[in-house]
């Protein structure tokens, strides 16, 4: 008998593992069980089970592997040969791609025909609606893609001058579809390269100088007209240095794209007073000194002023742009909100248009109309989706910007109603059916307007639709415009 652990050490006997004899005759080490095996109270092993029941115990469960702890199959890889091309390799099944959706059939109503002498250009701003809405979406043409400065931050210089490159592409598709269409007159949207006159991340546009130059050349072959409108952070009146710094650097930006494109006198740039910063007079004395001193010639040489609907009526400007030979750009909707008293508008166009002719460039107006229904002040600003009738004080030969949310829609509409060109019906789309009233009910509303997609690339908001060029400071808010332009209360 082998004594216990505790009566061997009673008997002054080592506890180490016994020695066990086999049976013949030779002393071997007893194996133990491992102590670390521990058993969890209430639990029973199989045979606790069998014994206890008398029955067969249960299938036990088996524990699950860890995720990646099991062998890795081997890759099967084509063998070295002539023939890997027949190596039996699992084909990688095809992404189905849904059917394109026929052309839909638009049901176009017919127009109230009128008659006019004009027989000048009219143009849009920035979009072509039946080119931005094509599909799929990967097919849609626009020159408005731009980003935040985060992605640029995160993608560097390169990723955002790439953005400006397909921008200006699709502008070679856009003039195409123009001439198809009889429309020779186009606004270039101011987000063609975005951030090119940032102070930290601005960038020349040398790297696109060969794509511009076949753009404008395109252009100058059809005998389109280009032009461009800087938005409303160019403020040359502002007190602020910074505001006024950045402002000539967003002109000379414009004024460089348009020199690599080759676009003679008649590509100008329009620009509003802006604020009246609580003392008009002294601002339009900062916009003449700038004008005058700080700005490049090459700049001053596209300059081109616009009445306002809020700070600047046309009377106010037309004093700066005969004294400084600027022309001045004769809006009638901004007209028609904050007129001039003692100017009819035919006294300003034709005092407008000499400084023009002395300057050897062509003529331009801008034309919208309020919203059907609109009342109040707010209201009357919004811009409707087509106009519907040319001015009686217009010229009959210069360029009309029709500015209205249909963009191209809205320049075949006055097509067809005065039959001043031949009008495509593949490339006519019907008007909304319900236009909604004011600046408040437009999808911008004061709150991110930027369509952004998985890569960081977004979208800029078409400023002309929802009516956010007003000239006022970017900064005043809507309880502080009394104070920056005292005619309106709104």
């Amino acid at each position: 008998m082998v004594p216990s652990g505790t009566e061997a050490k009673q008997n002054g006997e080592s506890d180490l593992t016994p020695l066990e004899e086999d049976s013949e005759g030779v002393h071997r080490k007893k194996v133990l069980e491992p102590r670390n095996k521990k058993k969890v109270a209430g639990q029973k092993n199989a045979e606790d089970i069998l014994s206890d029941s008398g029955e067969e115990p249960p299938l036990l469960k088996a524990k699950r592997p860890l995720k990646g702890s099991g062998p890795k199959p081997e890759k099967r890889q084509a063998p070295l040969t002539d023939n890997a091309e027949l190596f039996d390799e699992q084909p990688r099944k095809k992404k189905r791609q849904r059917a394109l959706k026929p052309e839909p059939v638009y049901d176009i109503p017919e127009v109230e025909r009128k008659e006019t002498t004009f027989r000048g250009r009219l143009g849009y701003a920035c979009l072509n609606t039946v080119l931005r809405n094509k599909k799929p979406a990967d097919e849609a043409i626009f020159c408005s893609r731009t980003c935040r400065i985060d992605t640029i931050k995160k993608n560097g210089i390169e990723w955002v001058k790439d953005l400006g490159r397909r921008n200006i592409e699709d502008m070679l598709k856009i003039i195409e579809w123009n001439e198809e269409n009889n429309i020779r007159f186009m606004r270039m949207s101011s987000e063609m390269f975005p951030f090119a006159s940032h102070e930290v991340y601005g960038y020349s546009l040398n790297y696109c100088a060969p794509l511009l130059a076949k753009v404008g050349a395109l252009a100058n072959k059809y005998g389109h007209r280009l032009t461009v409108h800087p938005g409303q952070f160019t403020q040359l009146g502002s007190p602020k240095d910074s505001v006024v710094k950045a402002s000539i650097r967003e002109l000379e930006y414009h004024t460089q794209m348009l020199k690599l494109m080759g676009i003679g006198p008649d590509g100008v740039m329009i620009i509003h007073g802006g604020g009246v910063y609580g003392d008009k007079e002294a601002t339009l004395t900062r916009i003449r000194k700038r004008i005058k001193e700080d700005l490049p010639k090459e700049v001053s040489d596209r300059l081109v002023l616009e009445n306002d609907e809020l700070c600047y009526n046309a009377a106010d400007l037309l004093r700066i742009c005969e004294e400084l030979d600027v022309p001045l750009v004769f809006d009638y909707h901004h007209d028609m909100l904050n007129p001039s008293p003692d100017l009819p508008p035919s006294e300003i166009i034709r005092r407008a248009n000499l400084i023009f002719a002395r300057r050897g460039i062509k003529p331009k107006q801008h034309l919208s109309e309020p919203r059907e229904g609109a009342v109040t002040i707010m209201e009357r600003r919004a811009h409707a989706d087509r106009c519907q009738k040319l001015p009686e004080d217009l010229p009959d030969d210069m360029d009309l910007m029709i500015e209205a949310k249909d963009k191209e829609q809205a320049v075949l509409h006055l097509y067809r109603i005065y039959n001043l060109q031949p009008v495509i019906r593949g490339s006519l789309r019907p008007p909304a059916e319900i236009q909604p009233k004011g600046i408040k009910s437009r999808k911008s509303n004061g709150k991110t307007r930027f369509k952004k997609n998985d890569v960081g690339e977004v979208e800029a908001p078409d400023t002309d639709a929802e009516t956010l060029d007003m000239g006022v400071d970017i900064k005043t808010t809507r309880s502080q415009s009394s104070t920056v332009c005292p005619k309106l209360t709104l």
